[in-house]
């Protein structure tokens, strides 16, 4: 089904705040047109084919140079429920990992899902390397051995789904379910999918930088063309995004969103995007459901569509036996720090020096309520540009801070 502008202001009735978007007009926006009439991929039917879809998203985090900052992603209460594997849990098939193993690093590979369509039941060998990074969660069981992980083997089960596991929380896990994919069976445990998560330290091909004059400059360092691109901006309840028409230009400024767009809009235009490097309706929807919360934020963001080529360079993956249909989309999202953001963090750190501790503990428990996992990059960035006779450069209670066990 299409992710309609009314389908998708009733999936939002749940936030908190109401926002309010408006497509900034420029020469490097897409044109104001309604989504392609063309027909969008549907899954296959019983005609002997195994076909196999990827989504999964590389979160970075650039200050406004454009520099790429290491951060700790794993940092914080977990956001999986409890039946996923971690390193510090890992099942029967693996050693523990102690304490919060590999947390580190400049690029946070986010749930990546893969399904499966096929016209009878299979036996399936599948392994994902991630030679630059390190595999921190997966489900359902599997073996994680440097580079990767390794699903071997598995069973793909069409027919009536199975009692996947749940808790009764919500949990943003669960919408990649909503799909037309086949159930799979991995040593007694069910699921409609593979799913695993990582940290790693390499380079993706598109930069981020804030001009002088407040622009968005992107700099693309690949040969091949990147996907559709949309710069995004949240500020309170205000929102607004960008689109940019020719993806294949290496390099493009922006203007920084205007703040007066519809929520309909930017869920529709990613909608969009996502069908047209291939992704099944339900598969776009899915993706979109899972990241609302996370990628609807306040900041200032990039989305950009990997090219296939790429996410088989930084994520090779085996099949046994190999697949008709392979699609993998990998959508790079770079969280752009802003100026407003570090005069704000800056501005009640310095409130925080000034208070009594269980003031000041309540000041940074508000900014980590605001600013998450991305305050540690923030305040990064603040020290370095700190004066030598800022009263935070030398604060003794400052790396505390950085901490959120």
């Amino acid at each position: 089904m299409e992710y309609t502008r009314q389908a998708a202001a009733w999936m939002m009735m749940g936030l908190c705040v109401v926002m309010g978007i408006g497509t900034a007009h420029g020469e490097l926006t897409a044109p104001e047109t309604e989504p392609s009439s063309a027909p969008a991929p549907q899954p296959p039917g019983t005609d002997g084919k195994l076909v196999v879809h990827e989504w999964g998203t590389f979160t970075s985090v650039s200050g406004t140079d454009g520099i790429s900052l290491e951060w700790r992603p794993l940092d914080g209460p977990t956001d999986l429920p409890s039946f996923v594997y971690t390193q510090a849990n890992p099942g029967p098939d693996n050693r523990p990992v102690r304490g919060r193993g590999k947390g580190s690093g400049r690029i946070r590979m986010e749930t990546p899902v893969i399904y499966f369509y096929s016209d009878r039941p299979r036996d399936i060998s599948l392994r994902v390397d991630f030679p630059q990074g390190t595999i921190t969660e997966w489900y359902p069981r599997a073996q994680v051995t440097p580079p990767g992980v390794n699903w071997n083997p598995f069973q793909v089960r069409p027919g009536p789904p199975p009692t996947f596991p749940t808790e009764p929380t919500h949990n943003h896990y669960y919408p990649a379910r909503e799909t037309d994919a086949d159930p799979i069976h991995v040593r007694g445990e069910d699921e409609k999918f593979l799913f695993y998560r990582g940290v790693g330290d390499f380079k993706l091909p598109l930069k981020a930088s804030l001009t002088r004059d407040a622009k968005v400059q992107l700099t693309h360092s690949q040969q091949q063309p990147l996907g559709r691109l949309m710069v995004f901006e949240k500020r309170g309840d205000k929102i607004g995004f960008e689109v940019l028409a020719d993806p294949a230009r290496p390099n493009a400024t922006l203007p920084r969103p205007a703040l007066n767009d519809d929520l309909g809009d930017v869920l529709d235009r990613l909608y969009t995007m996502l069908i047209a490097e291939g992704l099944y309706p339900k598969e776009a929807s899915s993706m979109i459901e899972t990241w609302r919360d996370h990628w609807f934020e306040d900041g200032l963001r990039v989305f950009y569509m990997l090219p296939q080529d790429l996410t088989d360079t930084i994520l090779p993956l085996h099949m046994t036996p190999a697949p008709t249909e392979l699609v993998r989309v990998l959508v790079g999202r770079i969280e752009l720090l802003t100026p407003e953001q570090l005069d704000d963090v800056h501005a009640r750190l310095l409130k925080a020096h000034y208070s009594a501790p269980q003031r000041r503990a309540d000041l940074i428990g508000a900014l980590n309520k605001d600013y998450g996992r991305f305050l540690e990059p923030i305040i990064g960035r603040i020290m370095v540009r700190l004066t030598t006779n800022d009263p935070l450069k030398n604060a003794s209670w400052m790396p505390w801070t950085l901490s959120k066990e």
